[in-house]
């Protein structure tokens, strides 16, 4: 049994992997995904600072659930993201979906198979040794 403590409460829980959460502080975490959420849906032109005042939730967190790509905002947001790597205006995440084509092309490309030479027909040395010529 592995015991930690709640990195969010502090209780001590059984855990079993992921972030070192307790069951309720996941479900409460969740709930306010699903709150937060469901304002963006409503509010589509909230700030930032508009949804964490009125959720209650920290900025911190919203910007996580952006990266895991949980929340996405429209084009006439007030929030703004870009592309990480060619900074192109994005609706969520951290990169555009070129940069992610890219870099998923250049893991492939990595961790593919080598491909095998073309290889040269090998010369045959004579053997050393005594030779007999037919007469």
């Amino acid at each position: 049994m592995n015991l930690r403590n709640c990195a969010r409460c502090g209780k001590m829980f059984n855990y079993i992997g992921g972030q070192p959460i307790c069951d309720p502080c996941k479900k409460a975490i969740e709930e306010d995904f699903q709150k937060v959420k469901q304002y963006i849906v409503d509010n589509p032109t909230a700030s930032l600072k508009q949804i964490t005042e009125d959720n209650q939730v920290s900025a911190k967190q919203i910007q996580q659930w952006i990266r895991e790509e949980r929340l996405m905002f429209s084009k006439d947001s007030p929030i703004q993201l870009l592309c990480e790597n060619c900074g192109e205006p994005i609706t969520t995440g951290r990169f555009c979906a070129k940069c992610k084509t890219s870099m998923a092309n250049n893991l492939n490309n990595t961790f593919a198979k080598p491909k095998p030479a073309l290889q040269q027909p090998v010369k045959k040395e004579p053997k050393a040794g005594m030779r007999f010529l037919d007469t």
